[in-house]
């Protein structure tokens, strides 16, 4: 006869096992610490951030470092983090240190910084905001069933990535009331704190959510997983009006720079 005592219920097993991801994901940013030049240690963090995003998202979701282009040459900030879509829409320039994606491509970015407080939300939503006013175009999808319309553009996803909340009262009414006077095209829609914090504002008239100090990664990657599972795919490219944009350019102009 089995001993129901010694064998754990499946949802305390996968409490335990997300805690414990959490735990080694704080550990490995804690140990950058070590590191004394900030740009290093700063490049590491944002490789743990990158690794843990492509862990927990579906293989249809490229996760990079990139600039974000336009059809009309304008580019976006040197972004941390790009969640795009790469089974229509290749990178541009693909490499490295210089990934340029393109913007209908885009579901979401993200800023990563040591801890969550007033500066770093206004640097993260600067950042979001250079993305959100680039131009995307999008055209009609020819399948085996016929022509569709061109899809519309969703919102692109923002958010940010960090070790730890400055506020004492955590994502209480300090955090409140700095978030909630972002712009809205610089709108920070989730976050993620490695010591045991999240929220989000995906639900209607953007209600808060926050997830438990002891699962905060779980809670993030699953609501944010199905925040993207909301956006569908991306439009189709106008390809076309890239290579107009290429045309219309001398031939000795470079690479656009940020």
């Amino acid at each position: 006869m089995s001993d129901d005592n010694a064998t754990p219920k499946n949802s305390d097993f996968l409490r335990d096992a997300f805690a414990t991801e959490q735990e080694c994901l704080a550990a490995r940013l804690r140990s950058s610490r070590r590191i004394t030049h900030a740009g290093d240690r700063g490049e590491v963090n944002e490789q743990h951030f990158i690794d843990f995003l492509r862990k927990y998202l579906p293989n249809r979701y490229t996760v990079e470092k990139a600039i974000v282009l336009d059809s009309d040459g304008k580019v976006s900030q040197s972004i941390d983090v790009v969640v795009f879509d790469r089974q229509y829409t290749p990178a541009l320039l693909d490499n490295d240190k210089h990934r340029y994606v393109p913007a209908e491509a885009v579901y979401a970015v993200f800023e990563c910084k040591p801890k969550i407080d007033k500066g770093y939300l206004e640097y993260a939503a600067d950042k979001a905001a250079s993305v959100r006013r680039l131009k995307r175009t999008s055209v009609e999808i020819y399948t085996a069933n016929g022509r569709l319309s061109p899809k519309p553009h969703f919102e692109i996803v923002a958010g940010i990535l960090a070790i730890e909340v400055d506020w004492k009262d955590g994502l209480g009414e300090s955090f409140r009331e700095i978030h909630a006077k972002l712009p809205k095209e610089g709108t920070i829609d989730c976050g993620f704190a490695a010591m045991g914090a999240s929220f989000d504002v995906f639900e209607a008239q953007g209600k808060y959510t926050f997830g438990p100090p002891e699962n905060a990664l779980a809670h993030f990657a699953f609501r944010l997983l199905s925040k993207l599972q909301s956006l569908a795919t991306v439009p189709a490219v106008d390809w076309m009006a890239y290579a107009n944009q290429l045309a219309n350019k001398p031939a000795t102009q470079g690479v656009p720079h940020v």
